[in-house]
């Protein structure tokens, strides 16, 4: 029998009577069920967490990280079961999941520091005239109630990072994993309890966003909204919000360039980097790399090793310790990129290697001969597809990066130093990654986007930052 997971409202384990099922992607395997949350219970969640937060916003520094600390241990603790859960509901092969459990455990140790850190700053009042004979300060104070809204695609990691700053600050926390993969953030709810978060300060409810998201995002008790998701929903999300802080992650299609110089003395290591950085988790990855421009000079050598290197991926089922790509999370998905592909075939793009797909399983597929104005190009394909384009002035690929709705992260490689400046100062991004692929990224840095990749930004310490407000206190 399939296990029935339930609500966590106020510290306490609730049933519901309508179910939604979890099934495993790659074989449609019957995971659990997980309650379809009601109004009155959306509703109970957010009294529980208003309630919660009179004792949360008191919390001592030192015991708020003294339990993000213990947390990060049960994740490291619990490791292989949460990385085994993550394969199987989210399709993630296991060597990668496991790579996200460890980032998940160093997400909360991060927080556990950043907790001992809210510093407020003094004001020099003496700088105005009017402020002669007074001294004044800053305090940092949490927010209140955050609601987390989630995503399939790291459905620990990225729970973390909504999660782990909320608490570190002091507010309280009502989370609303992806439909497709909550058996994991309902397991981080449990891990959370033991290490003894006070009851109400971590609420998890799950349902469609279309019904429960809505209701959380619309309620007037709600301080602040961190989601990550898509482009669509997030401009939803901001619209129905009323007068909330708003941090959005809304995806990208980032571009890695590859000078003419670059390949000269690592290119078996960049081809390496751009076959994980374009395939992992089959694209499934919001800075994963959609868009290769290279230099004229070396397009013909890089494609060549590039397939090469493809040709020997191995797509399977995550569980298999070999697999390097599975599943997409749906069939739908995988009918989408198909008719994407075949639209861009029909405007004169080359397949020169996949393009089909089996179920959910979609061949790692990388076109040419594409143009900037193509979904394949423009839009987020959010699969494992990825476009080479050659250039040769640097200035004139800039611009061509520049072209897109989206600014999330930028890959650059070149061994020019000038070039490099360049791209820092002009790329319309929120992160540059100097001789590294764009799907770099490491749970400290301050990670968010430009343009339609979102506003705001994660990484704990700068999460903390957006939630958190400071009171200014002046003595006369």
């Amino acid at each position: 029998m399939q296990e029935e997971y339930k609500l966590l409202i106020n510290g306490k384990w609730v049933n519901g009577d309508k179910k939604l099922e979890v099934r495993n992607p790659y074989n449609q395997e019957l995971l659990g069920t997980v309650p379809e949350a009601t109004e009155q219970q959306v509703d109970n969640t957010i009294k529980s967490a208003q309630e919660a937060f009179k004792l949360t916003k008191t919390l001592p520094a030192h015991k708020r990280s003294l339990i993000l600390e213990r947390i990060s241990d049960i994740i490291r603790e619990r490791k292989e079961e949460l990385a085994r859960t993550i394969a199987l509901e989210s399709g993630k092969p296991i060597k990668l999941a496991r790579g996200e459990v460890d980032r998940a455990s160093e997400t909360f140790k991060f927080a556990s520091e950043e907790a001992k850190r809210l510093y407020g700053e003094t004001i020099p009042m003496d700088a105005s005239r009017n402020g002669e004979g007074r001294t004044a300060f800053t305090i940092r104070e949490p927010l209140g109630i955050i609601a987390a809204i989630s995503p399939f695609n790291f459905p620990l990691n990225l729970v973390a990072h909504k999660v782990a700053p909320a608490i570190a600050s002091g507010n309280t926390v009502v989370l609303k994993p992806a439909t497709y993969t909550p058996i994991t953030a309902i397991k981080l709810g449990e891990i959370m309890l033991s290490a003894g978060l006070p009851q109400g300060a971590l609420n998890i409810v799950t349902g469609p966003g279309s019904t429960v998201g809505d209701a959380i995002v619309r309620d007037t008790r709600i301080s602040k909204i961190t989601f990550t998701g898509s482009a669509s929903v997030g401009l939803g999300i901001t619209e129905k919000a009323g007068l909330k802080q708003i941090t959005l992650e809304l995806g990208s299609n980032s571009p890695v360039i590859i000078d003419k110089d670059a390949l000269q003395n690592a290119g078996q290591k960049i081809i390496e980097r751009c076959v994980f950085g374009s395939f992992a988790y089959a694209g499934q990855v919001c800075i994963s790399i959609q868009r290769i421009y290279v230099h004229q000079d070396i397009k013909d050598e890089f494609i060549k090793q590039f397939l090469k290197a493809v040709s020997k991926l191995k797509s399977s089922d995550p569980l298999d310790e070999n697999t390097d790509i599975g599943p997409m999370i749906t069939e739908q998905e995988a009918k989408r990129v198909k008719q994407w592909i075949n639209e861009a075939i029909s405007q004169g793009a080359k397949v020169l290697i996949g393009g089909n797909h089996k179920g959910p399983m979609f061949e790692p597929t990388v076109l040419i001969d594409v143009t900037p104005d193509m979904k394949v190009v423009a839009q987020e394909i959010f699969a494992p597809v990825v476009s080479i384009m050659g250039f040769n002035d640097w200035e004139q690929v800039i611009k061509e990066v520049n072209t897109s709705k989206y600014g999330l992260h930028a890959g650059v490689y070149t061994n020019d130093v000038k070039k490099t400046l360049y791209a820092a100062k002009n790329l319309e991004v929120g992160g540059v990654i100097i001789n590294d692929i764009p799907t770099y990224r490491v749970d400290h840095i301050p990670y968010g986007g430009v343009k339609g990749s979102g506003i705001g930004r994660e990484g704990v310490k700068y999460a903390i930052q957006e939630m958190t407000q400071p009171k200014f206190v002046c003595f006369s």
